[in-house]
């Protein structure tokens, strides 16, 4: 159970949270497997989702408290995913995630200069 998993990895991670989150993380891939286009370079399987969570993990070493753990796992989350994605793929994405992650709004990205 990829739920199951995702709960376990996020608390080994410092979530208290794990379990809502960890839904969203599979509930995100599934959703996206189904309704994005498919491409070769998608990977919405258990690979997909240890992306993610890893993802997760480094998001909330970084942050740890300053923002609430839905706002770093909503960061992670697009950080690992957006990238990869087709031009036409993108809105739709961010539907999923809009309706996961209803009034979250996403901090902004530390890259770097680019």
């Amino acid at each position: 159970n990829y739920a199951l998993i995702a709960e376990i990895r996020l608390y080994s991670f410092g979530y208290s949270d794990a379990k809502v989150i960890g839904t969203k993380a599979t509930q995100a891939l599934k959703l996206s497997s189904e309704q994005l286009s498919p491409q070769k370079h998608y990977d919405f399987g258990m690979r997909g989702l240890n992306a993610l969570l890893v993802a997760g993990g480094l998001g909330k070493r970084k942050y740890g408290d300053r923002f609430p753990e839905d706002v770093i796992a909503l960061r992670s989350f697009t950080d690992v995913n957006m990238p990869k994605f087709t031009s036409a793929d993108k809105p739709l994405f961010e539907g999923i995630i809009g309706d996961l992650f209803p009034g979250v709004e996403l901090i902004p990205g530390e890259y770097g200069q680019l």
